[in-house]
């Protein structure tokens, strides 16, 4: 299967993701952390680093051969789970272009829904336990704003395509699961 995760940074992609790749047994692909792990000292890191460390999304042509050299992996050839990609209308024009061309299609887009104070609270704890130092209120704010002015309107581009289920971001994490795989169920 190929899903998207889509939500606002501190939804639970992340959580969610890696629960469902290991249950469906396809990789989780975090555009975000395959970013963070570029590395910094590098040129492409250094250029990466400018955008992520600011809030800021990194541009279409840095992301785009990210991903697709990975999806190119043998591992990724039954499917995975995209956290954090599509970003944009266009990113997710042209993963369903690369996709199209390898005649797969995403089966299913998981817009997880949570209130935004419960956001902020996940995203400064995260802080703390994972050492991010893009989880700080300024940049949390300047990303949660990128996510309403740019990644909101991917959900427009799906919903198009009839795939998109809403699910209820501010359950316990189980709930979350349960509906994702609920959700997931009553589309076959």
């Amino acid at each position: 299967m190929w899903i998207v995760f889509i939500g606002p940074p501190g939804a639970g992609k992340g959580t969610q993701c890696s629960r469902l790749a290991d249950s469906l047994g396809v990789p989780h692909l975090s555009t975000g952390d395959m970013l963070r792990d570029t590395e910094r000292d590098s040129p492409l890191g250094k250029v990466v680093a400018s955008y992520i460390d600011v809030g800021r999304l990194a541009p279409d042509y840095l992301v785009m051969p990210i991903v697709t050299n990975r999806l190119a992996e043998s591992d990724c050839q039954a499917g995975c789970l995209f956290d954090g990609f599509p970003r944009t209308v266009h990113q997710a024009e042209l993963l369903s272009e690369f996709l199209m061309q390898r005649q797969r299609r995403i089966d299913a887009v998981l817009h997880l829904q949570v209130d935004p104070e419960v956001l902020l609270g996940r995203l400064l704890k995260r802080a703390v336990l994972q050492n991010r130092k893009d989880d700080n209120e300024e940049t949390i704010s300047a990303r949660l704003e990128v996510y309403r002015t740019q990644t909101a309107p991917v959900l427009q581009y799906y919903r198009g395509q009839g795939n998109v289920l809403e699910i209820d971001g501010d359950q316990s994490a189980d709930l979350v699961f349960h509906d994702i795989l609920t959700g997931l169920e009553s589309r076959k």
